[in-house]
């Protein structure tokens, strides 16, 4: 086997949905169908109990030392809360087995752990996207991609939030081990062993808000009013601004242009009236200011990565 011996290195407090999505994927028993991993779970006190983040105590041993996880041809990094800083030692395992010849693979918010050692340094990675912007500014020598399940810049492996484990870890066994093993895990765990989309479709942070009150009341206006056919004439024009004043003035309180703006509100309702009504596509279209059910669903389409039947099936209540 190619993918052979798995090291899951544990931080404090644990995630236990993401620890045991590694443990379920590369910690069972498979034998009787072919498949078998090395799998064991390391930390910086063998032996000793481990808190995770439910508020019921429960604890986790790591049975194997950090050492332990150096040459496994896999190490995943659990998630936790991201750190303000992470033990040294754990950091210099992680740049210990990369330098090895590992591939490294971080869960959730694990990525920051990735980051504190230097390995996303030049590189594609995503987390979960409450924590995209953090990520960011923490670690501006990494390219974030929050719209993504997962990241896979060869012999190191980021995933998104809680779930999108599942898919990372699928993934690495189809890229090493070929789609049949992946799809017989996948079978026995009852999930896709390929999911569609993006974590982009969970994103409920709309695009920032006015951060004074100049155009606060504008754009009030502005989102109860999306049918209405809006331009930056328009807009300026019921500011009492010229164009170009409006512009600068948007841009400098938003952070973006009116345009921008304007689609990323409209599909922002077409979600809300997607979840919420049983209004057909057209119709929302009308409503929330896309001039056809076609402009309605290329819009939306880019912004949540899925078409608005999709999304409706999905979260409509």
């Amino acid at each position: 086997m190619a993918l052979h011996s798995v090291s899951v290195i544990l931080i404090e407090p644990i995630s236990l949905f993401e620890f045991s999505v590694a443990a379920e994927v590369f910690g069972i028993d498979r034998s009787q169908e072919g498949i078998e991993f090395d799998f064991q779970v390391c930390g910086t006190r063998p032996g000793e109990p481990y808190a995770t983040k439910l508020t019921t105590p429960l604890t986790i041993v790591p049975t194997s030392s950090l050492n332990d996880a150096i040459g496994s041809d896999l190490v995943i990094v659990a998630p936790t809360t991201p750190q303000p800083v992470y033990d040294e030692a754990i950091l210099e395992t992680l740049r210990a087995a990369h330098a090895a010849g590992s591939t490294i693979l971080s869960l959730c918010s694990g990525s920051f752990a990735l980051g504190a050692a230097g390995l996303l340094d030049g590189r594609p990675c995503t987390t979960h996207w409450m924590y995209a912007e953090e990520m960011r500014r923490r670690f501006p020598a990494t390219a974030v991609d929050p719209s993504v399940l997962f990241v896979d810049a060869g012999d190191i492996i980021t995933s998104a939030g809680t779930a999108a484990g599942v898919d990372a870890c699928l993934h690495l066994v189809r890229r090493e081990l070929g789609a049949a093993v992946a799809s017989t895990i996948a079978r026995r765990m009852v999930v896709p062993p390929q999911r569609d989309g993006g974590q982009q479709q969970f994103v409920e942070t709309p695009i920032p808000a006015c951060e004074s009150d100049g155009l606060a009341a504008l754009l009030e206006w502005a989102v109860a009013h999306l049918a209405e056919d809006h331009t930056i004439a328009s807009l300026a024009g019921r500011a009492t601004m010229s164009e170009r004043t409006f512009a600068r003035r948007f841009a400098s309180e938003t952070g973006t242009t009116p345009h921008k703006w304007l689609i990323q509100q409209r599909v922002l309702a077409a979600r809300d009236l997607l979840e919420r009504s049983d209004l057909a596509v057209e119709q929302i279209a009308d409503r929330v200011g896309f001039n056809s059910a076609v402009v309605l669903r290329d819009h939306f389409r880019r912004a949540t990565g899925l078409a608005p039947t999709t999304y409706r099936r999905r979260f409509g209540q």
